[in-house]
C-alpha cells in the first residue's frame, strides 16, 4: 500500500481548505441546481428529467472481514436479488480503519472492491451511498470506524460491555477520542483528506447517489450535562462545522453527488435536532429510526407514542432547509411478537416523512437480517416489500399502501420542468397473482412490464392524477 502522485493535490487542496485560502473556483457552489424539488414540507431528489424520486433499499455492511478479506460478504447476487425485489438503494459501509491502515497511505485495492460493489449495483439499477461507518470510534476500541492511528483517548480508562456495547460510547476514553477528531487541526486535515480521497476516487460513477459523512456522530459530555444537553450543544457547533467542512473537501473532486449528513442518535427520544445550516446545494438529511424498546430486545408497543413523537421532532430540521430525507438505518427483530405491526406501522410511518429509507440490513442469519440462515426472506419481513413510485412526473402530493388490502395509492400533480413517465414499482412478492391499475386523470394512460408500471400523462401543467393498483 502507498499513497500514490494522484492524491497528492488533494492533500494540498484539503490543507488549503482547512485554512480558508481555497482558489475561487473550488470555493463556487456546483455549477448545477440542486437536484430536487419541494412539494409543502417535504423535499425529494430529482432526476435529469425533473421526476421527484423516492428510494427503497438495505445496508450493505460487512463488519467482520478486514484488510485483503474486506467486503468478503458482500457478493454481487446481493444487489441482483435486491433489485428483483423491487429495492433501488444500498447504503454501502466502509471503514476508515481499512481504507487508510496509516497516515497518508491509502489502499487502492480497497477502493476497488468499493467500486466493483457500485459496478454490481449499477448492473441491477441500484443506487448507492457510501456510508463512512464507525461504531464506538473505532479498532482502537474492539470496534470498526476511524483508525487506530487516528485514536486520542488522553490515558482515560475504558471498560469493554459487550452485553450492551451502545454504552461504550459513555466511555471516558471514547468520549475524549471523538472530542479530538472534531477539534485537533491535524485530524480534522486527515478526516477532510479521506473524504476527498474516496470521492476522488468514486465520485464519477453512474451509480453512486451519494456519500454519508459519518455514521451515528458522537461526543463529549461536559460535566452538568445530560445527554440531551450535550447532543444540542455538539449538534450546533462542532457537528455543523464537521459536516460543512466535510462537504467542503468532497467538492474539491465532486461537484454532482449528494452529501448526506446525520444529527445525534437523540433525535430516537423524540428531540429535535439543533444541527445549523449546512452550505451545500446538494445537503441530504439521513437520520436513524430505531425504536427504543426493541433496540433493547423488547417487542414492539403498538400503543406506544415512539412514532409519534418521532416524527413531530424529525421533520422540522428539512423541513426548515429544504433537504430531502432518505432515513440511513431502521429495523427491527423480526420474530418479536408484534413485529408485523411494527413494519407496517413504521413503513407508513417512513412514507408520510421521508423520500426513502434503507434497512439494516441486508444480510443471511439472526438479529435485524432481512434473510434467514437458508436465504429466505423472514416471515414479517416479507411486509418491506411494498408498491412505491420510484420516479414521478411532478409532485407527488399523497401516497400510501394498505398491506392488509395489498393496495397502492399515488396522487401526483404535473408540472412543467418535470417530463418522462412516472415509474412505479410493483413487486411480483406482492402481487404473484398479478395487479389491476385503476387511472383517474386526463389524457392520461399506463402499461406494465415486469415490476413496472408506467404513468404517462398528457393533460396540461398542474393536472392531478391518481393512480390505485391492487391484487388481482
Amino acid at each position: 500500500m502507498r499513497r500514490t502522485s494522484r492524491f497528492a493535490p488533494v492533500a494540498l487542496g484539503v490543507a488549503a481548505l482547512l485554512l480558508g485560502v481555497l482558489p475561487a473556483q473550488a470555493q463556487a457552489h456546483p455549477d448545477r441546481a440542486p437536484d430536487r424539488v419541494t412539494i409543502g414540507d417535504r423535499t425529494f431528489t430529482t432526476d435529469g428529467q425533473g421526476r421527484a424520486l423516492q428510494w427503497r433499499g438495505f445496508n450493505l455492511a460487512d463488519k467482520s472481514s478486514r484488510g485483503a478479506e474486506a467486503f468478503a460478504d458482500i457478493h454481487e447476487s446481493d444487489l441482483k436479488d435486491m433489485a428483483a425485489r423491487g429495492f433501488n438503494l444500498a447504503r454501502l459501509a466502509f471503514f476508515w480503519d481499512d481504507l487508510e491502515p496509516t497516515p497518508g497511505h491509502y489502499d487502492r485495492g480497497y477502493l476497488a472492491k468499493m467500486r466493483r460493489i457500485l459496478d454490481w449495483a449499477g448492473r441491477y439499477r441500484v443506487k448507492v451511498v457510501l456510508d463512512a461507518h464507525q461504531d464506538v470510534y473505532g479498532p482502537h476500541f474492539g470496534s470498526r470506524g476511524v483508525p487506530a492511528w487516528a485514536t486520542r483517548d488522553e490515558g482515560l480508562p475504558f471498560r469493554p460491555i459487550p452485553e450492551d456495547w451502545f454504552s461504550e460510547y459513555f466511555e471516558p476514553s471514547v468520549q475524549a477520542a471523538f472530542d479530538h477528531l472534531y477539534k485537533d487541526t491535524d485530524l480534522r486535515t486527515a478526516h477532510a483528506r479521506m473524504w476527498t480521497t474516496v470521492a476522488s476516487a468514486l465520485g464519477g460513477h453512474p451509480a453512486l447517489l451519494g456519500y454519508d459523512l459519518m455514521n451515528e456522530p458522537f461526543a463529549r459530555i461536559l460535566e452538568g450535562e445530560d445527554l440531551p444537553a450535550a447532543a444540542a450543544r455538539f449538534e450546533a457547533g462542532e457537528l455543523t462545522e464537521m459536516w460543512n467542512r466535510l462537504a467542503r473537501a468532497v467538492r474539491l473532486v465532486d461537484r454532482k453527488s449528494w452529501v448526506f449528513v446525520e444529527p445525534t442518535v437523540i433525535v430516537g427520544l423524540g428531540a429535535r435536532t439543533r444541527m445549523g445550516h449546512i452550505d451545500d446545494p446538494h445537503a441530504g438529511y439521513a437520520p436513524h429510526f430505531y425504536e427504543t424498546a426493541m433496540e433493547t430486545g423488547g417487542d414492539y408497543d403498538p400503543d406506544g407514542t415512539f412514532i409519534q413523537a418521532y416524527e413531530a421532532a424529525i421533520s422540522d430540521y428539512p423541513t426548515r432547509h429544504r433537504m430531502p430525507v432518505i432515513v440511513g438505518e431502521w429495523g427491527g427483530n423480526p420474530y418479536v411478537p408484534h413485529a408485523s405491526r411494527f413494519v407496517t406501522d413504521m413503513t407508513a410511518s417512513l412514507d408520510r416523512f421521508s423520500s426513502g429509507w434503507t434497512w439494516w440490513q441486508w444480510c443471511r442469519g439472526g438479529g435485524y437480517c432481512f434473510l434467514d440462515q437458508t436465504g429466505a426472506v423472514k416471515p414479517n419481513a416479507r411486509l418491506l416489500v411494498q408498491p412505491y413510485a420510484r420516479a414521478v412526473a411532478g409532485d407527488p402530493l399523497n401516497f400510501a399502501y394498505d398491506p392488509a388490502t395489498r393496495t397502492y395509492t399515488l396522487t401526483f400533480r404535473t408540472r412543467d420542468n418535470a417530463a418522462g413517465p412516472t415509474e412505479i414499482t410493483v413487486p411480483r412478492d406482492t402481487y404473484p397473482n398479478g395487479y389491476r391499475v385503476t387511472l383517474q386523470g386526463r389524457d392520461a394512460t399506463w402499461d406494465g412490464h415486469g415490476q413496472t408500471v408506467t404513468v404517462s400523462t398528457h393533460g396540461r401543467s398542474g393536472t392531478t392524477y391518481q393512480v390505485t393498483i391492487s391484487p388481482r
